[in-house]
C-alpha cells in the first residue's frame, strides 16, 4: 500500500506539472534533481531536470592540473559561503573545459552543488533564473557552454549586466561558469586595430576593443587551456585505456594513437578518449 500511495502522489505531481506546462504558466522546478536545462515554451522559461547528468570524475581529467585545482578551490569557497568568482574557461577545443565543470557537479553534488545549463540565446532570462534560486539552500552554478557572441546579440548585454552591472545584486547562491574558444567572447577584426591610439608612448585600445574586453573582465577567474604536446596526449590515451582494462601502451598502440591524432588534426583529451574507446571496442569484438 505504501508503494501504491507513493506512486499515486508522484502521478498527481506529474499531472499538475503537465497542466501548468500546457497552460503556459511557469512550472515549479523539480528541486530533487541535481542538474537542469533552462528551456522556453510559448515564451515561458522553466528549469527542466536532467535525469542522467554526464558522469565524469575529476581524476579523469589529465594534463590540466593547475586549471582543475584553481576551479575546484573557487567552487569549494562558493560551497562554504566564502567569497568566490564567476569563471571563464577559454582555450583549445577538447582540452576539458566543459568536462571540468561537469566533473565538479559529480564531485560536489552530495554537498549541495547544483548545475543549470543555459544557452546563450536565453541569457536574457538570467534575472528570472536568479529569482527562482534566491531562496533555495543549494548552491547553483549557471553553466554557459561554448560561449561566443556576434555584434549586437542581446545575450551579450544581458550577461554583462548579470555579472555585476545590475541595480539588483546577484543571488548569493549563484555563480556563472562559462567556456569559450575565444578569450574575449566576440570576433576580433583587423579594422579594430586602427582605433588604437598612441598617447605619450602609451597604447590605448579603441572603444570597440574596450567593449569586447569589458565582458571578459567581469569574470573574476580566467583559466586558459592549451593544446597538449605528444607526451601529454599519450599519457591521456594511457589513462583511458586503463579505464577499459588495457594496462600497457605498447608500441603498436602508441603508433595507432598518434595516427589517430593526425587524422583528427588535434592532440586533445577528447581525441585521446575517442581513440581509447575505438581501440578498446575493437579488442572487445
Amino acid at each position: 500500500m505504501a508503494d501504491l500511495d507513493h506512486f499515486i502522489q508522484r502521478a498527481e505531481h506529474l499531472m499538475q506539472r503537465l497542466e501548468l506546462l500546457l497552460s503556459g504558466a511557469p512550472v515549479a522546478p523539480d528541486w530533487e534533481a541535481h542538474a537542469w536545462r533552462w528551456r522556453k515554451r510559448n515564451g515561458v522559461g522553466s528549469l527542466q531536470p536532467v535525469a542522467h547528468p554526464h558522469a565524469i570524475r575529476l581524476a579523469d581529467l589529465q594534463g590540466v592540473e593547475a586549471q582543475k585545482t584553481a576551479l575546484e578551490r573557487n567552487t569549494r569557497q562558493f560551497m562554504c559561503n566564502l567569497p568566490a568568482n564567476n569563471a571563464l574557461l577559454t582555450g583549445a577545443r577538447g582540452t576539458g573545459k566543459s568536462s571540468l565543470i561537469k566533473a565538479l557537479l559529480a564531485e560536489c553534488a552530495g554537498d549541495g552543488l547544483r548545475l543549470i545549463e543555459v544557452d546563450k540565446h536565453d541569457l536574457i532570462d538570467l534575472p528570472d533564473i536568479a529569482e527562482l534560486l534566491v531562496a533555495r539552500p543549494e548552491r547553483f552554478i549557471v553553466f554557459c557552454d561554448d560561449l561566443s557572441f556576434e555584434a549586437g546579440e542581446l545575450g551579450y548585454k544581458a550577461l554583462k549586466v548579470a555579472l555585476d552591472g545590475s541595480i539588483a545584486g546577484a543571488a548569493d547562491n549563484m555563480l556563472i561558469y562559462a567556456t569559450s574558444n575565444r578569450r574575449h567572447l566576440m570576433p576580433e577584426n583587423m579594422a579594430e586595430n586602427l582605433e588604437t591610439q598612441y598617447v605619450g608612448g602609451e597604447i590605448r585600445p579603441g572603444e570597440t576593443t574596450e567593449e569586447k574586453i569589458a565582458l571578459s573582465e567581469r569574470f573574476g577567474l580566467w583559466l586558459s587551456f592549451y593544446p597538449f604536446d605528444q607526451d601529454e596526449y599519450l599519457a591521456i590515451v594511457q589513462h583511458w585505456l586503463r579505464s577499459f582494462g588495457i594496462t600497457r601502451l605498447t608500441p603498436k598502440i602508441r603508433r595507432a594513437a598518434l595516427q589517430w591524432a593526425m587524422g583528427h588534426g588535434s592532440r586533445s583529451g577528447r581525441v585521446a578518449r575517442q581513440f581509447a574507446c575505438d581501440w578498446a571496442g575493437q579488442r572487445g569484438l
